[in-house]
């Protein structure tokens, strides 16, 4: 559990570099992955927070965030990008589902599938 926060904290810290981090292209799977995990992560604030739309959705304050750790991880290991990159990637997302109020009740029936089938 305390890996699951440690990660959480450190891709929600501010980026720390002068320079924007160099983001890597993801393929359709990791991008998909992505989107999910943070999906999971915005559901699971919202609920922590008792917003009425987002305690809706199943519990994500365990599973979600975990998908959303160990999707960030993978994608590290994967594309080689530091937490910066994957902080700027993660960040995109929020701001993709935030512009479109409507985009996460649209996702979330695929997400909850990915999870279910990522075993966790």
């Amino acid at each position: 559990m305390r890996k699951l926060i440690l990660l959480v904290a450190v891709l929600a810290s501010p980026v720390l570099a002068q320079d924007a981090p160099a983001v890597p292209q993801l393929n359709m799977q990791q991008q998909a992955s992505l989107k999910c995990g943070t999906a999971f992560a915005t559901v699971a604030r919202g609920q922590t927070d008792g917003d009425a739309a987002m305690l809706e959705y199943p519990d994500m304050t365990v599973r979600g965030l975990e998908f959303f750790v160990r999707t960030a991880a993978t994608l590290m290991d994967e594309t080689g990008a530091d937490r910066e990159a994957m902080r700027a990637l993660a960040m995109t997302e929020v701001t993709a589902l935030a512009s479109d109020p409507a985009s996460l009740s649209e996702i979330m029936p695929a997400c909850l599938l990915m999870l279910d089938a990522s075993g966790l």
